[in-house]
């Protein structure tokens, strides 16, 4: 596996996964007085929350031990109990991490493996109450206790954010090491086993779970759908911008980087080659596989976050164990996934975000020559086809089309793709977030147009003052619109009810599939594929089409 690609792409990717993050949350908004406690059992103890007007709030609660020493890169192990009331009213540490200009400060913290529960007040909510459980994307910074879930909570879910180990202590792998580049999953895993296991002593119905997630967290559902572990844990899933069936172009995510047919999944080869190579520099080497894990396993956190591109190189998931048997990509492509309601879809502008962010917006804007050149890099002997197709004079900018050609081809094909293969056996619900006037918070300099960006959905479902102080009155109608099909999907594995517009299900029987059009003031169909002219990349689709690429083989194909 060459780690440097996977590095680079990690790095790239990973910047857009966590945008509600720069505003993490101020909790609570209302005043809370001692007299405003509220405890419940869970069964490893006792915990103590608080009781606002409007919601009470659990945070910091854990749903494993600590995954420190010899349990570092090891399963999850229960919670050892506590004696008395275990204080919940704050935040739990960040999983290990480095600073980033959108999660905040660093992390040196293994002793992470906590989740959050927001209940609604009983007037708004019937007993038991439908629970969402929020798994973050990035994988490599981030945590639960930065999404605030009040808004959810509103109509009437608990809703539980979840912390997992990040980067390389999520996905590590390396010779003999059982469970390499699983850890995340296993630890989602153990967390919705907690939620089965105690989310009724908070008013939540453990028989009505339903697994939420954006981009990598999103792709992490795609593999949790496919794992033997998962079996029962949830009822209902939200894919937002999810990768579980995306590949990747040459150059897609910047100059040098080759094509890859997997953009999410590994397998236990690759990622225990990159845990070798990774480590090299680190004095562990030269022992046998059992002497060099101890020697990791000793070394402070931080030596190993210092280490360049760590967290980013492990930011994928393998398969090939008992914790994912198979390419979860070809699992969901042949049908084999449990039979529950689905809800999937993307935005309309996904790799504006990373354009802009490795362009125009750090003052090195994408010219017409560099346009060139990557639709050479991408596309080989088609680049003139593709050219014809989008030809940059149709667009403001080189950038733009850039933009649009890659969100076309690897994005929309791949939501497209996912779509097909959940809607032809279960109740399927695909969308597009089509906000182009949606706020952008990141302290980018300039004004390029990101549109309606990767991840720019999720301030409309969560609380985020920094993106929602600029919400047009359109703009809070669509929040409430979206948060309202979130929540009664999760309550009745239907998005509809009186009152919402109408979201048919997506049947690729039919001979325009039904995608809901998100957008201020426009909720409704679209054609999925006609927008992004996937018909065009149908046709492009040789396994030879691809110079630089892996082969394809056996790769669902887009109908």
């Amino acid at each position: 596996m060459a780690v440097k690609r996977t590095a680079v792409i990690a790095a790239l990717a990973s910047t857009a996964f966590l945008m509600v993050y720069a505003n993490a949350p101020d909790l609570p908004r209302a005043p809370v007085s001692a007299s405003a406690a509220a405890t419940v059992r869970t069964d490893s103890g006792l915990v103590r929350g608080l009781r606002t007007a409007t919601h009470t709030l659990f945070r910091g609660i854990p749903y494993a031990g600590p995954p420190e020493g010899a349990y570092r890169w090891a399963a999850p192990r229960p919670v050892q109990p506590w004696k008395g009331v275990r204080d919940a009213t704050e935040p739990g540490p960040l999983c290990a991490q480095v600073a980033s200009p959108y999660a905040g400060a660093p992390s040196p913290e293994e002793d992470c493996l906590v989740l959050n529960v927001t209940v609604p007040a009983p007037a708004s909510a019937e007993r038991p109450a439908p629970v969402l459980v929020w798994i973050h994307g990035d994988g490599s910074v981030g945590g639960g206790s930065l999404f605030d879930a009040r808004r959810l909570a509103d109509r009437g879910l608990v809703v539980v954010t979840v912390n997992y180990r990040l980067g390389v202590f999520g996905g590590f792998g390396y010779p003999g090491l059982e469970g390499s580049g699983t850890f995340a999953l296993q630890d989602q895993q153990a967390a919705l086993d907690w939620v089965r296991r105690n989310v009724g002593a908070f008013g939540g119905d453990p028989g009505n779970v339903t697994v939420a997630g954006s981009s990598f967290g999103a792709a992490a559902i795609s593999g949790h759908l496919t794992s033997p572990g998962a079996r029962g844990l949830f009822h209902r899933a939200v894919l937002a911008s999810g990768e579980g069936m995306m590949d990747m172009p040459a150059g897609a995510m910047g100059e040098g980087i080759p094509a890859y047919p997997y953009y999410t999944w590994r397998t236990e080869q690759e990622v225990r080659d990159a845990g070798v190579e990774m480590t090299a520099s680190l004095g562990c080497a030269g022992h046998d596989p059992e002497r060099a894990l101890r020697c990791l396993r000793a070394l402070p956190v931080e030596e190993l976050l210092a280490v360049p591109d760590i967290m980013n190189a492990f930011q994928t998931f393998a398969y090939g164990s008992e914790v994912l048997p198979e390419l979860p990509e070809k699992v969901l492509a042949e049908g084999r996934f449990p039979r529950i309601p689905l809800m999937s879809g993307g935005t309309r502008d996904e790799h504006r975000l990373f354009v802009g962010m490795a362009h125009d917006a750090v003052g090195s804007p994408f010219t017409a020559d560099q346009y060139e050149r990557a639709l050479v890099t991408a596309f080989g002997r088609q680049a003139d086809t593709v050219k014809a197709q989008y030809p940059v004079g149709d667009f403001p900018s080189p950038a733009l089309a850039w933009a649009t050609v890659v969100t076309d081809r690897m994005w929309a094909r791949g939501t497209y793709a996912q779509a097909v293969a959940f809607g032809r056996h279960t109740p399927t619900y695909a969308y597009e977030f089509a906000d182009r006037d949606a706020p952008m918070y990141l302290p980018f300099p300039g004004d390029f147009d990101f549109g309606a960006y990767h991840a720019g959905d999720t301030p409309y479902v969560f609380e985020d003052p920094g993106a929602q102080k600029h919400f047009t009155r359109a703009q809070v109608r669509l929040s409430d619109i979206i948060t309202d099909h979130w929540a009664h999907f999760a309550r009745t594995g239907t998005p509809n009810r009186p009152g919402l517009p109408r979201w048919p299900r997506f049947d690729p029987a039919r001979a325009v599939p039904h995608t809901q059009y998100l957008a201020p003031d426009s909720v409704g169909p679209v054609d999925y594929a006609l927008e992004h002219r996937l018909g065009f990349w149908r046709r492009l689709a040789e396994p030879d089409a691809f110079p630089q690429s892996v082969p394809t083989e056996g790769k669902e194909p887009i109908s």
